[in-house]
């Protein structure tokens, strides 16, 4: 692991809980950052077992203020998708969203990397997806989520953190 990450990954889990809101906020907006919410999930819970709910909760709650910030920004409508999404994705996510929105959007919130959240979010929003609704299903979904990376922490959590200070994770 490079120093940057391993860098990025200290300084926000010196933060506990608040780094995983803000890092979750970031990395569901505007910014990529080397690190994931799912990442600093697991190394939190595998530490901490009994705060598994708090963790899943602000991991949920942080990515869904990123995905707020997100349609803020995205709301303008298709053009400025055009500028982002490149066009075989565009007609791809602009079909399966005409078709079953929230289904999309559930997937997209679940599925791991590299599938791209960003853009079904930006696309969901362009094409006017009542913010109510999008907000719901990426809170839920994501809560599911996080849950899941956290369980999965609890379950082999020694070997995690066995792992981590192996290599210097940290």
């Amino acid at each position: 692991m490079s120093p940057t990450i391993r860098h990025l990954l200290a300084f926000f889990l010196q933060y506990g809980v608040l780094g995983l809101v803000l890092l979750a906020v970031a990395d569901d907006s505007f910014l990529f950052l080397p690190i994931g919410s799912d990442l600093l999930t697991v190394v939190l819970v595998a530490r901490n077992h009994e705060r598994l709910a708090l963790y899943a909760l602000a991991a949920a709650t942080g990515s869904t203020i990123g995905v707020f910030l997100l349609d803020l920004v995205c709301r303008k409508g298709e053009a400025g998708l055009k500028r982002i999404v490149k066009p075989k994705l565009l007609d791809s996510l602009k079909h399966q969203m005409q078709q079953r929105a929230a289904s999309v959007l559930v997937v997209s919130c679940l599925a791991p990397p590299p599938f791209p959240f960003g853009a079904a979010i930006a696309f969901a929003s362009a094409l006017q997806y009542p913010r109510p609704h999008l907000l719901l299903v990426v809170f839920l979904a994501r809560l599911v989520r996080f849950a899941l990376a956290g369980w999965s922490a609890i379950y082999f959590g020694h070997r995690i953190l066995r792992i981590a200070n192996s290599i210097e994770f940290l």
